[in-house]
């Protein structure tokens, strides 16, 4: 395939992706802070979403190593997965969210410090990894490989990041949840 016309494929999901990239953010700042009335919290989600954070992470291990060996087919799958699993997480999250008050940290001291911190980052780091997620998935089924091996390196650690980080949080927190 020409380079010209990589770009012209990949060039169809740029007002897709940036759309995403903003609208996403939004819409779970907003539900977030909605509270459905009268409905049981879903007290059950969060394992349930730290899980689904922990097993992105060993999917996006196990795709990089599919990529190194160079069997493109498994990587492309285990990537679609991951991106699957991801919104299985940020659906959950969503949805527990919009039925259960907020979990306040209970820790003192360093370890208050320390939360905070991975939960900023953690928060953070997944807004700004969205684009480069979508951006990095179409240039690999577009087939622009160069430039999506270019910001797969960029990618990759932040999701990975985020993945592991969701589950360090939840591992913090879970001590406090009422």
């Amino acid at each position: 395939m020409s380079n010209s016309k990589e770009l012209l494929n990949e060039k169809k999901y740029n007002k897709l992706i940036i759309v995403l990239s903003i609208v996403i953010p939004i819409v779970v700042a907003a539900l977030f802070g909605i509270k459905i009335p009268n409905v049981e919290p879903l007290t059950f989600l969060p394992p349930i979403y730290a899980s689904i954070n922990a097993l992105t992470a060993f999917v996006l291990v196990l795709a990089f190593i599919a990529i190194q060996k160079k069997n493109v087919k498994v990587h492309r799958r285990l990537m679609t997965f991951a991106i699957v699993l991801s919104v299985l997480f940020l659906g959950m999250y969503v949805a527990y969210h919009m039925t259960s008050d907020s979990t306040k940290f209970g820790g003192e001291g360093a370890v208050k410090f320390f939360y905070y911190f991975v939960l900023l980052t953690h928060i953070l780091l997944s807004i700004v990894v969205i684009p480069f997620v979508l951006i990095t998935y179409v240039r690999g089924i577009t087939n622009n490989i160069e430039r999506h091996k270019k910001i797969a390196r960029i990618t990759f650690p932040l999701w990975f990041y985020v993945a592991i980080t969701g589950v360090i949080v939840y591992i913090m927190i879970s001590p406090y949840y009422i």
